[in-house]
């Protein structure tokens, strides 16, 4: 930006007023839904060599959470925890 940037023929002008949100403010600056349930955290696609285990301590940083992936996808995983697949996308609850 150069010194002749600032000079302008169009005189004072007000700044752009804020725009208002006709949906009744429920997003933020980004526009992102302030409703949409924000305890399901994120969600993982199982790969090759993955436990639960294993993904809880890359998420969370300990291996013990397993349980907490476990209880949110028991209709992903089934019965039996040990039995995750390839390619099947849990979600990791917030811890």
């Amino acid at each position: 930006m150069g010194l002749f940037d600032f000079l302008s023929d169009k005189g004072e002008t007000k700044p752009v007023a804020p725009t208002t949100n006709p949906a009744g403010g429920n997003t933020d600056f980004f526009g992102t839904d302030k409703t949409a349930d924000t305890t399901a955290g994120d969600t993982y696609t199982v790969v090759s060599g993955d436990s639960l285990s294993k993904i809880a301590k890359n998420h969370y940083g300990d291996a013990s959470k397993w349980h907490q992936i476990y209880d949110a996808n028991k209709s992903t995983i089934g019965s039996d925890p040990d039995k995750i697949e390839v390619g099947q996308v849990l979600t990791l609850p917030k811890a």
